[in-house]
């Protein structure tokens, strides 16, 4: 009875396991019948929830606290599978042609970024940094699905898009984290925990490499279908917790242990199988909904009848556009179509879920307010319904099938290559 009592008040009341239960459940069944992403309805369901419309679900609550405690491991597993998503084996065998283009194009879009957002009346540089580095992310979750859709995909536009994507989505996380850590402790050692992580990440994958290349017959039951143990998911939940201890340990942003912990993974392991299927499950299932309900509830509404708070988040939305369109004409130098560069910027304007997680992280340090996340948000609802929409008007589906899926080997058994 003690233990009881003890852990009570950390628990919600009967109406808020109700309430988390049945948004969690319904929300995406729902989605698919009005056509619209999930986040944006689990945002929508929050919003209604929380203080700004019924007040169901108050801010100093045990409701609201048990949410954001399952908020926050959404958030770890959200950027965890934001890493876990990088296609390495597609990056190599792209060559070094796909990979300086998109290089080439994730700088005009950060340059074009810093530009546009030296016209806003922002309250500092920081601000300025921080918004250009937000808005400089692509969601692989509106690019793949979309060329896939049209039959794309394999096609050399739908490959260097990716790439473009792939590069925009890593680079901009990593130097996001970066910057909030340089922006909390400045020049100092603290700035030294970011690469003290990659060194461990580095350490980390060498010695996976190795034992997986030794021991290939073990690490084959981690993506087994059927294991009672699920040895899979343990491994992979292991691996996301010792990396955000770690960057704790070392005072960076979990979020950036919980990206590399992914990518790291995702490296190591180019077959992934029914272990991927699972462990999106068990996140996007649950844990990550719960995260986007929970911006609903925490998302300042009465800010944005605040004319000028509108009108900066209205601003921070047109900048988020055409920074992608202008930026992706530079395709048209390796041989593609004004259309096809269009739809290239079309697609890499759209923003989904990882934007709002970082939108999120810039307003616990401080950089940004609550009214700058606010239109990061409207940001994420505008593009995540018009960007694959708008694509697939320029973008027509090809005739005939739309190209093989998307292989990866199970590990990287290249003798030649072997430690």
């Amino acid at each position: 009875m003690d233990f009881i009592g003890a852990v009570g008040p950390v628990l919600p009341g009967a109406g808020g396991f109700v309430l988390i239960g049945l948004g969690a459940f319904v929300l995406p069944l729902l989605a698919r019948r009005v056509g619209l992403p999930a986040v944006v309805l689990e945002i929508l369901y929050g919003l209604a929830l929380g203080p700004s419309a019924l007040d169901w679900i108050s801010a100093a609550s045990s409701d609201a606290e048990f949410i954001q405690v399952l908020a926050e491991l959404g958030l770890l597993l959200l950027m965890f599978l934001a890493g876990f998503e990088v296609d390495f084996g597609r990056l190599e065998r792209q060559g070094m042609g796909p990979l300086l283009t998109g290089l080439g194009v994730f700088a005009a879009i950060v340059a074009a970024a810093w530009f546009g957002f030296g016209w806003l009346s922002l309250d500092s540089t920081n601000q300025r940094i921080f918004l250009t580095l937000l808005t400089s992310a692509a969601s692989l979750g509106i690019v793949i699905p979309a060329l896939r859709e049209t039959g794309r995909s394999a096609t050399s536009f739908g490959q260097l898009v990716i790439v473009v994507a792939v590069q925009a989505e890593f680079l901009s996380a990593v130097a996001i984290v970066s910057f909030g850590v340089w922006f909390e402790d400045g020049f100092g050692v603290g700035l030294l925990g970011v690469p003290a992580l990659f060194g461990v990440m580095v350490v980390a994958l060498l010695v996976l490499r190795r034992l997986s290349w030794w021991y290939p017959e073990r690490f084959q039951r981690l993506f087994a279908r059927h294991d009672p143990d699920e040895l899979g998911i343990r491994s992979t939940l292991a691996l996301l917790l010792v990396f955000v201890g770690i960057a704790q340990a070392l005072n960076v942003e979990p979020i950036l242990g919980a990206f590399m912990a992914g990518a790291m993974f995702a490296y190591i392991f180019r077959e992934t199988g029914a272990l991927e299927e699972r462990l999106v499950g068990i996140s996007y299932g649950f844990f990550i909904p719960v995260f986007f309900i929970n911006v609903g509830i925490e998302f300042p509404l009465e800010q944005l009848g605040d004319g000028s708070v509108l009108r900066t988040a209205l601003a921070l939305i047109a900048v988020a556009v055409v920074i992608k369109l202008l930026p992706a004409m530079l395709l048209t130098l390796r041989g593609h179509s004004f259309r096809e560069a269009l739809g290239a910027g079309v697609l890499l304007a759209g923003q989904l879920s990882v934007i709002i997680a970082l939108a999120d992280f810039g307003v616990q340090i401080g950089v940004i307010d609550s009214g700058l996340a606010a239109g990061a948000t409207l940001l994420v609802g505008v593009t995540a319904i018009l960007s694959p929409s708008v694509f697939r008007a320029l973008m027509p589906p090809l005739d005939g099938p739309s190209g093989p899926p998307d292989s990866r080997d199970f590990l990287d058994h290249d003798p030649e290559s072997a430690p």
